[in-house]
């Protein structure tokens, strides 16, 4: 008999399809030769704070040849302080998608259920199916998760479930009072995981904070990412905040080294860069609304969003929208593989990149 490496994986992972990243820049230019490419596709921060990058290389430089160091000390104390948490409830990730990943590998067996909303990000489906997990989906509520829909879903087998808050790609959000009405009626047998990778874009008072909630819900845990808001997407760092309990078990499961030390230091020293995130959180908020008024224009439905991207409906596939934007030096993302085949995901940029795409989507439109 032939040799079949698919025959001898694992079933969750034989009936996965990879996660698709957005276009690089770098494959566009060749592909089509175009130069000045505006790449709004993966809810990146447009910008990155050089003070930052240039302090972290000289500190790291002269230990480049030693490895990371495991535990992540100095970044945990730094959160500590920040968070108001221990630094035993704290693990370190090569992004948050580690730590999302670390949750389900730690706490479900072959079997055991995990809960997730239509709409809500891939990533949380393609670990539940990797281990073989009974994935249940509760339908979207206008987008965004259905909180009494997903409790219903719980059950004694239910060993995690994840809310995205704000979410993607819908940009979504959950408010206080039906975040804790939901969390007041969870089985003790279940966790429940916050994906808050764009918390710090948000600006309505009423945002529940999940770290401020641990410690009357010892269940819940927040994941937070430096990608997005702190501009660092390169590095490739993220956290956990959970019960110490939690966080033991994560990382036991957690490779020693999962965080190199330039991304370690990087994220220490934009832990302590006020200024750039108070910039990076107006341009944002600025941006976001010259996209909204820039949909409205058009005559597209868009959906209001807490993070740094937007989603509107282009009233036809959306795929064809994308090939004509990305023939313009424009990359956005469609998301047809979150059901929503009609809809493009768009990252807000620069003011200059923000209008770039409004063109460039008008153009797609008219053809």
């Amino acid at each position: 008999m032939a040799f079949n490496a698919r025959d001898l994986a694992v079933n969750g992972v034989r009936a996965l399809q990879p996660y698709l990243p957005g276009k690089p820049v770098e494959e566009l230019e060749r592909d089509l030769g175009l130069s000045d490419i505006v790449k709004l596709a993966s809810n990146e921060n447009p910008r990155t704070s050089n003070e930052v990058i240039e302090k972290a290389l000289a500190q790291q430089q002269s230990d480049i040849s030693r490895y990371p160091d495991g535990s992540g000390y100095a970044l945990k104390i730094r959160l500590s302080d920040l968070l108001g948490v221990s630094t035993d409830q704290l693990t370190l990730g090569n992004g948050s998608n580690d730590v999302l990943e670390l949750l389900v590998r730690t706490f479900v067996s072959p079997g055991q259920g995990v809960v997730v909303s239509e709409h809500s990000f891939a990533v949380y489906s393609l670990a539940a199916s990797a281990v073989g997990a009974d994935l249940k989906t509760a339908p979207a509520r206008s987008w965004g998760h259905d909180l009494e829909a997903m409790l219903s879903l719980v059950d004694q087998n239910t060993r995690v479930v994840f809310i995205a808050n704000p979410n993607n790609p819908t940009g979504t959000w959950v408010e206080s009072r039906a975040l804790l009405s939901f969390l007041d009626h969870m089985p003790a047998t279940t966790i429940v995981v916050i994906d808050e990778a764009y918390y710090e874009y948000c600006e309505d008072p009423d945002f529940p904070n999940a770290i401020d909630l641990m410690k009357d819900y010892p269940f819940l845990v927040s994941t937070r990412t430096f990608s997005k808001i702190y501009g660092l997407a390169g590095m490739r760092v993220g956290y956990s905040v959970s019960s110490p309990v939690i966080a033991d078990l994560l990382n036991r499961v957690r490779q020693p080294f999962n965080v190199n030390s330039f991304g370690l230091a990087t994220a220490r020293l934009a832990l302590d860069d006020a200024v750039f995130l108070a910039e990076s959180r107006r341009l944002n908020s600025q941006g976001r609304h010259r996209i909204y008024a820039g949909f409205s224009e058009l005559g597209l439905e868009y959906i209001p969003s807490a993070g740094n991207f937007v989603c509107v409906d282009v009233a036809r596939p959306a795929i064809s929208v994308y090939e004509s934007m990305l023939m313009q030096g424009v990359i956005v993302r469609p998301v047809a593989n979150y059901g929503l085949p009609n809809h493009l995901r768009v990252t807000v940029g620069l003011p200059h990149e923000n209008e770039k795409m409004i063109d460039a989507l008008t153009v797609a439109l008219a053809v």
